[in-house]
């Protein structure tokens, strides 16, 4: 697949809230996970650690509701928009929030993806 697919497949993956799945499908073993924020998971390097960062956000999170918008294409990346509306069960503190993730692939695989949003 080339990227343009691998980028279509996905965001419709992800538009159906399966998440799990499309990262299980197209992060390579040696992905590389960027969020725009310091601490632990800053930097996640493998599936297992994306996966468990994932698991984190889920289980520290009540989401409302969750769009997706996208992909644009550019040779081997693709950017897509998230629009979540969620609670952090830390705070109860209910918010909406605007997330950007530039991904880049390649040999058929998503081998970095990259965060980005507002910060304080």
């Amino acid at each position: 697949m080339d990227t343009a697919a691998i980028a279509k497949a996905f965001t419709a993956m992800l538009k159906a809230g399966q998440h799990i799945e499309a990262a299980e499908r197209f992060n390579a073993p040696d992905i590389v996970s960027l969020e725009a924020m310091p601490g632990d998971m800053a930097i996640c390097r493998g599936t297992a650690a994306v996966k468990a960062k994932s698991d984190w956000w889920y289980a520290n999170h009540e989401i409302h509701s969750a769009e997706s918008d996208g992909p644009l294409i550019n040779g081997d990346q693709f950017l897509m928009r998230f629009s979540l509306d969620v609670t952090p069960k830390m705070t109860g503190q209910r918010m909406q929030m605007e997330e950007f993730g530039l991904y880049t692939v390649r040999d058929g695989r998503i081998v970095e993806e990259r965060f980005f949003y507002p910060t304080a």
